[in-house]
């Protein structure tokens, strides 16, 4: 699958915000966007009006960036979100948030996505018990995520179970830090997932 293999502080400086794509890192002295917030390119200084379209890409990069998902499977999960009951932006965002990835970056058993990736795709997690290696599977309520037996001496889970405490995880999940598990509760509403994306501009990029 194509998707954004670069230096990631890179993608943070195109976008002019802070995406958290590197853990841990991004919260310390150490985070390159901290010492250069500018756009990457020779041409970093120039300024430029932007108009509608502008803002629609921008943002839609940015929501991309952010899941670490490739353009192709990013319109599907759209045209997925479009078929829904819902309103089509808010059903985008819980597309993205229940992806088998995301989910297990937000209980805390990885630092970032592309680790959570990592873990999924060399088969160090199950779900309901059964053992699942495509990060993009969509969970649903209900669905337990836990660490395959004999897995958790790995390094990225012995950090977990020294941190995780259940504090500051998603309404909507539910984790045990002894037995390093978690539970997807409900779907999340609009008001549990990420409020700095404005997902009307998406909306409107797609549908020109």
């Amino acid at each position: 699958m194509g998707r954004d293999t670069g230096p990631v502080c890179r993608q943070c400086r195109r976008e002019g915000a802070k995406l958290f794509l590197k853990g841990a890192r991004c919260y310390t002295k150490k985070c390159s966007f901290e010492k250069r917030p500018t756009p990457p390119g020779m041409h970093m200084m120039r300024r430029r009006k932007v108009g509608d379209y502008g803002l629609q890409l921008r943002e839609k990069q940015k929501m991309r960036r952010v899941y670490r998902i490739g353009e192709t499977q990013f319109r599907r999960l759209f045209e997925a979100a479009e078929r829904g009951t819902d309103v089509t932006g808010e059903n985008l965002l819980r597309l993205l948030e229940l992806r088998f990835d995301n989910v297990v970056y937000r209980l805390g058993l990885a630092s970032s996505r592309d680790q959570a990736r990592q873990l999924i795709t060399h088969g160090h997690l199950s779900i309901n018990g059964q053992a699942v290696n495509i990060p993009s599977y969509s969970l649903k309520p209900g669905d337990v995520i836990s660490v395959r037996e004999g897995r958790a001496d790995i390094g990225p889970f012995k950090e977990a179970a020294g941190s995780l405490s259940g504090n500051g995880i998603q309404e909507w999940l539910r984790v045990d830090a002894t037995k390093l598990t978690g539970t997807v509760v409900a779907a999340p509403r609009r008001d549990q997932m990420p409020g700095d994306f404005n997902e009307q501009l998406v909306v409107e990029f797609y549908s020109r």
